[in-house]
């Protein structure tokens, strides 16, 4: 798994708008985070900034304008993510982790149905 850097909660939802988007400008992001969040335009730039001294976003100058689009999937976000999750919480230990949350949640049949898959299909490949 490439090497990704932790992010914040609010660098995530930065993050979702620059995947849902591909490419955007600052005005497109805070645009979008407004009706959410109660940020300052500087506020969605200082994190813009962060994401890209992180090596997460990459941007291209047209003029005055700086576009952004994301320099590392959500994919590979989300991999590298669950992987630090499971270390911190559960000590790396995968079985505990599900258990938790099967136990404590409701699941709707068709979310077991797909782990049921997903637990058949990773038996067949082992």
């Amino acid at each position: 798994m490439e090497s990704v850097p932790r992010i914040s909660d609010a660098e995530w939802e930065v993050m979702k708008v620059v995947w849902k988007r591909r490419r955007c400008d600052a005005r497109q992001v805070i645009d979008d985070l407004a009706p959410a969040e109660s940020w300052t335009p500087a506020t969605v730039k200082t994190f813009l900034n962060r994401l890209l001294t992180k090596g997460l976003l990459r941007f291209e100058k047209e003029g005055k304008a700086y576009f952004y689009s994301a320099a590392v999937s959500e994919k590979a976000c989300r991999a590298a993510e669950a992987e630090t999750f499971l270390q911190r919480v559960f000590d790396g230990a995968l079985s505990p982790m599900l258990a938790h949350f099967v136990q404590s949640r409701k699941l709707r049949p068709e979310e077991l149905a797909e782990l049921g898959k997903l637990l058949r299909k990773k038996e067949g490949k082992s």
